[in-house]
């Protein structure tokens, strides 16, 4: 098997585990490759970027397809009637639509500046240690009984402002908002699966945004069809497995074996960055 084939394999694994998992998909798509000595400039193209984002985002609408299909036409519908009348849809469709707006205006004021000036790995292990020590505390000082209906909508726009901070690599998505939502009250699951919910429009956006600039010519790597189609494929599987063991295991367990994954990576960097 060609040597980029597999590395486009390994990339689109990583891709789906660590995006849905609270240890940062940024951060793993930075390491994974200094640490394995990987150089090739496909692997590192926004050509390829795009269509792992595509993997992950074709897993959140595999899984959760059913919500969404309730959650459109109610958000529509309070549109229409100005109204939610009752429907919890209506109002969850609402509460993820204002997660959103910190996102989008961050990301694009500011994501070409961090993607350019903070992807080295030794800010990758600092961060994912922060992002550890914030899921712990938000872990141990959350709440255990509050689900998703009980989401305010301040609570919320906080929520897609952590989820902001993300922008970092080392932070994780799926962990700083599901940081958030545990100190909102949320329990772990209500947690998992608002970070879920809310990652959906994020990561279209995120992809179609990476998309327009490969089609108004920012990428300059030739396209390598079988890869970019292996690294998809490789992270929608990875990505539907990550969101089903992670909703199941935070069912009767605390967030700490991630926790001390992170800090068990940020260790392994910091010892190969100061090796001679």
């Amino acid at each position: 098997m060609d040597n980029t084939v597999v590395q486009a394999l390994i990339m689109g694994i990583v891709q789906g585990l660590t995006e849905f998992l609270p240890i940062s998909s940024s951060g793993h798509l930075i390491i994974v490759p200094a640490l394995l000595g990987w150089k090739d400039p496909f692997i590192d193209s926004l050509t390829f970027s795009v269509m792992l984002h595509m993997g992950t985002l074709v897993a959140l609408l595999a899984y959760f397809w059913r919500d969404w299909v309730r959650l459109i036409p109610a958000g529509l519908a309070a549109i229409r009637d100005r109204s939610f009348a009752g429907d919890p849809d209506r109002r969850l469709a609402w509460l993820l639509a204002v997660t959103t707006v910190p996102a989008m205006v961050v990301g694009v004021l500011f994501n070409d500046f961090i993607e350019k000036n903070v992807r080295q790995p030794s800010v990758v292990a600092i961060l994912l240690v922060v992002g550890g020590v914030i899921l712990w505390l938000a872990d141990r000082w959350g709440g255990t009984d509050r689900r998703i209906g009980g989401l305010s909508f301040p609570g919320a726009f906080g929520i897609g402002a952590a989820q902001a901070i993300a922008l970092f690599p080392g932070i994780s998505r799926s962990g700083i908002s599901i940081a958030a939502a545990r100190l909102l009250g949320l329990d772990r699951q209500s947690s998992a699966r608002f970070s879920f919910l809310m990652a959906t429009p994020i990561i279209a956006g995120a992809g179609g945004w990476e998309a327009l600039k490969v089609f108004r010519g920012a990428e300059t790597v030739a396209l390598e069809p079988t890869q970019l189609v292996v690294g998809m494929v490789a992270a929608l599987v990875a990505g539907i497995l990550a969101i089903s063991v992670l909703l199941r295991y935070l069912a009767s367990h605390r967030l700490d074996l991630f926790v001390w994954y992170r800090v068990l990576v940020a260790g392994l960097v910091v010892v190969w960055f100061l090796a001679p």
